[in-house]
């Protein structure tokens, strides 16, 4: 396995980038430390498979370093950076048996044979693979064909890491929960390099002990899932993780803190001078962190409407001019037109321009 540095790496498809919007890739330093499972993600075009295509190689990054366990790899071809990378949609010789697949990777590589049964039999075992081995893959469901794609890549044992590129889109949803868990037994057992790409704040969110939100071909926060929902760096972190996400008032400074539609926000002096000159001034709190009750103290809001979604109910609310949801337990009476709510001040947080004031 191998820690990864990108140095100050940025990429644009253009020869000669002029505007900001030119880039895939907004110059980025950062650390995929050994043995950890990473999740890459955002909406799609953000720039999450350039920047694994710039880490396998496929890729050369306009600008910056890319460096395994220190050594510069940035020139250096993907065949023999000593990575694994799974695609989208399946990679695999359709004429060939599914343990002729797994076992191509490790003969291409000259690995004895006794070796090669081994690894094959471990691989197929963990992905429920082993009543395949004698077919063809070419008459498998797409599900099947995937799994054999992952197993290629999981095979070597020697790899620096290994890369996936949104490899459960074409696995209907209940294979691709028990594909997740498989992915995290594995990484549990050999603590390999992993990095995965997604846009689906689920999958990211189970599988990897860190995650990299992305947009618009920057990186905006690297945390644990709990980092990143409960203290989002960034207003599209906040938005973007959640369902729903998180919500966002407009608020002003006072002496002693902020204040959203009348209602005081206390605030220490050390935020209250991050946020001075700030533009765009916003409170930010969970639907999960705000107390909802028919009457006494608080913000007076309007109930809009309710949504049973079972062991939680989802209230929209009505503040002012700004539309605001409120998560409660499905038991609980939410009033019919008016109603109070109460943020949690440990979970409510002042955002400068989009980023959080800590």
């Amino acid at each position: 396995m191998a820690e990864i540095h990108l140095d100050g790496v940025a990429h644009s498809y253009l020869p000669n980038p002029t505007d900001e919007r030119d880039w895939a890739l907004k110059p980025m330093d950062h650390v995929w430390r050994d043995g950890d499972a990473y999740a890459l993600l955002g909406p799609s075009g953000c720039g999450k498979t350039t920047l694994l295509n710039v880490i396998s190689g496929l890729i050369s990054p306009s600008h910056g370093r890319v460096r395994f366990n220190g050594h510069d790899v940035t020139t250096t071809r993907t065949e023999h950076r000593n990575i694994a990378q799974v695609f989208q949609f399946p990679v695999i010789y359709d004429t060939m048996t599914v343990y002729d697949n797994l076992a191509f990777p490790l003969r291409n590589r000259g690995i004895d044979e006794a070796t090669v049964k081994v690894r094959v039999h471990e691989v197929a075992e963990m992905l429920d693979l082993v009543v395949h081995l004698g077919k063809r893959a070419i008459g498998l469901p797409a599900d099947a064909k995937q799994k054999i794609s992952l197993g290629r890549g999981l095979v070597r044992s020697d790899v620096a890491a290994i890369l996936f590129d949104e490899p459960l889109t074409v696995i209907d949803p209940h294979l691709k929960w028990q594909l997740r868990r498989k992915l995290k037994e594995i990484h549990e057992r050999y603590r390999l390099t992993l990095i995965y790409v997604t846009h689906d704040q689920n999958e990211a969110l189970t599988f990897a002990d860190r995650v990299v939100v992305m947009y618009e071909g920057a990186v905006l926060q690297v945390g644990t899932p709990q980092e990143l929902f409960e203290t989002p760096s960034h207003r599209f972190v906040g938005y973007f993780i959640g369902s729903p996400g998180m919500n966002f008032l407009p608020c002003r400074l006072t002496a002693s803190g902020a204040e959203v539609a009348g209602q005081a926000i206390p605030l220490g002096g050390t935020v209250l001078a991050q946020a001075a000159g700030a533009s765009v001034l916003e409170i930010g709190v969970r639907p999960e962190s705000i107390r909802l009750a028919d009457g006494g103290a608080g913000l007076t809001v309007q109930v809009r409407d309710v949504e049973d979604l079972g062991a939680r109910k989802i209230v929209t609310c009505r503040l002012g001019d700004h539309e605001l949801k409120v998560k409660v337990s499905a038991g609980q009476a939410v009033p019919a037109e008016r109603a109070t709510i109460q943020f949690n001040p440990h979970l409510t947080w002042l955002y400068a321009d989009g980023r959080l004031v800590r």
